[in-house]
């Protein structure tokens, strides 16, 4: 394992919520359209269940393709319990893709940074926070930004 791995790793272990509803995933997605907007970033940000979008913004400059990075993003955090940029480091050390070498539909997921498990003590993954429209380590660290700080 890497040291960037061991890093992510480490923050996914500790920006654990102690409870997740609707009102933290408004909370939370205020606070990364705020980063963004500070940044002029042009992303989408997107939090999410399994099953229901619970915020989603689309900032000046993001592309309809930013839509659909989220989604994928968004289904790797799900399959693995685990962040995309953790996923996508690991399979870049290893020399294997998402795709043919783990037999996911590349349509459908993708292991590039900005997707953030939304863990619940007690509970496990319960949420994808995720953000696209930046290079994969600037969307995982825009992430890990906000969630450092509201969780403090």
């Amino acid at each position: 394992m890497t040291d960037q791995e061991k890093a992510v790793a480490e923050q996914e272990s500790r920006l654990v919520f102690g409870r997740f509803d609707e009102t933290t995933a408004y909370a939370i997605g205020t606070q990364l359209v705020e980063a963004a907007k500070a940044a002029e970033a042009p992303v989408v940000i997107d939090i999410r269940t399994p099953d229901r979008t619970l915020f989603h913004a689309a900032l000046p400059g993001a592309a309809p393709a930013n839509d659909l990075w989220a989604r994928r993003k968004s289904n790797v955090v799900f399959h693995f319990h685990k962040s995309s940029f953790a996923v996508g480091l690991e399979n870049g050390r290893k020399g294997r893709t998402i795709g043919p070498d783990i037999g996911l539909d590349l349509a459908l997921y993708a292991d590039h940074g900005g997707s953030f498990p939304v863990r619940v003590k007690g509970v496990g993954v319960v949420a994808a926070i995720t953000v696209s429209g930046l290079a994969s380590a600037e969307d995982h660290a825009m992430i890990v930004a906000v969630l450092e700080k509201a969780l403090a």
